[in-house]
């Protein structure tokens, strides 16, 4: 595999940018190497600078879930670009998409957009202890909810990547209000909120962890959160921002028939534009500035290019059959990396809801963060380079999903398949 363009790119990136990327989970420096650097992308294949294409499974991190250059979405990008690329004030396609997010989304009657997913987790936590007037909340380790100094103890993603329990440069008054308990395990919360009497504001979590890789909630699990917060007036948010729109049109709360009382958005709602949102039960949402005494304020908030970006895209996932087709096409994948760990003789576990899944090198069953980390992560390395080499493009570490999107076809799941048992087979 030719890479000198990107090795070059890459030199000249780190003289002006830190590590020469401008998020640090598109370093690929925890598999070794240099990052490629992207040309365009088509369908589901994307091509980096020296020519090299690839099945992406990386979709940009969860959001093209129609593919890349998919032209409905571009078609929309440019009738909107054609009158101005922002105005700093209302317009009707706002209010259009934040329609069809309350008429998809169980728990949102009201709904506020802004810029991404951490300004949308940021907001949800601040209205909830604007609502409740408490301080103290409690997350799931494990569970990424964006680059806010006090969601950063004991994060996922980039986070779990890199190694690190927190991020230099948090105060630690800014963390000692946020409580961390393991996912999966309602009566650890129960306990905790009790330890805390009147003090808990919220429980924010991802009802399906998906910066660990893909964990999805045990049986009666987010039942049991949803009933131990009701109880002690305790606002439940579903942090959706990877899962709304990509497990099911309503997002894992619609899934899993639980409903939350505030939910962030963010990724597919933008079709590949930068975006987010949060909402939920219209008495927490009256609490937002200027109906209420919790500010919260963006200035490209409902950016015209993005929000026609996004609705393009619940558009055509509100037609008929598009998520069996992308329940088709995820299962015939997740069964064919099955078959090719198993004749290879790897321990592996594999993870799948939907169109997400995950390829754990560890022979124990993941139920949480901890069981995520006993992956051999020197094994997922080598294994992330042999797949590279055959042109399938995978998120460079072990505690990211693979995104699987309508337009992989039949011949791009064999072939990943066929390059996985070769990748496997060396190791």
């Amino acid at each position: 595999m030719n890479n000198a363009k990107s090795s070059e790119a890459w030199r000249r990136s780190q003289k002006f940018i830190p590590g020469g990327v401008n998020s640090p989970v598109r370093n690929f420096s925890k598999v070794g190497g240099n990052p490629l650097f992207i040309q365009r992308g088509q369908g589901a294949k994307i091509y980096d600078i020296d020519g090299n294409e690839y099945i992406d499974y990386v979709a940009s991190w969860g959001p093209l879930i129609l593919g890349h250059a998919h032209p409905h979405i571009l078609q929309a990008i440019r009738g909107a670009m054609e009158n101005g690329t922002s105005f700093g004030a209302p317009t009707e396609l706002e209010t259009e998409l934040a329609e069809m997010i309350v008429n998809a989304v169980p728990s949102i009657e009201i709904v506020r957009l802004v810029n991404s997913g951490t300004e949308a987790t940021m907001s949800a936590i601040r209205v909830a202890r604007g609502y409740t007037a408490r301080d103290k909340i409690i997350k799931i380790d494990g569970c990424y909810h964006g680059h806010v100094d006090y969601l950063l103890a004991k994060a996922g993603s980039g986070i779990a990547t890199f190694g690190l329990s927190d991020s230099a440069g948090v105060p630690a008054d800014f963390a000692r209000n946020t409580l961390t308990v393991p996912f999966n395990d309602a009566e650890v919360v129960r306990q905790t909120i009790e330890a805390n009497p009147d003090q808990i504001a919220c429980v924010i979590l991802e009802p399906i962890m998906g910066n660990m890789g893909i964990i999805p909630p045990q049986e009666g699990y987010l039942q049991g959160l949803r009933e131990i917060t009701a109880q002690h007036g305790v606002v439940l948010i579903f942090d959706e921002v990877i899962t709304g729109f990509r497990v099911a049109y309503g997002g894992a709360q619609s899934l899993y028939g639980v409903t939350p009382d505030m939910t962030c958005l963010g990724k597919i709602i933008g079709g590949g534009m930068p975006v987010g949102a949060y909402g939920g039960k219209k008495e927490i949402m009256q609490q937002v500035a200027p109906e209420g005494e919790v500010y919260q304020a963006g200035t490209l908030s409902g950016n015209p290019l993005a929000v026609s970006a996004g609705i393009a895209t619940l558009k055509t996932l509100a037609e008929p059959d598009v998520y069996d087709q992308l329940e088709s096409t995820a299962q015939a994948l997740a069964e064919g990396l099955f078959d090719a760990t198993i004749s290879n003789g790897i321990d592996a576990f594999h993870s799948r809801v939907g169109s997400m899944l995950m390829l754990y090198f560890t022979g124990a069953e993941v139920v949480d963060a901890d069981g995520a980390r006993t992956s051999d992560v020197d094994r997922f390395n080598r294994y992330f380079w042999g797949m590279l080499e055959r042109g399938v493009y995978i998120a460079p570490s072990q505690f990211e999903a693979g995104f699987v999107s309508l337009v992989h076809s039949e011949a791009d799941v064999e072939g990943t398949v066929r390059s996985a048992n070769e990748a496997l087979s060396r190791l």
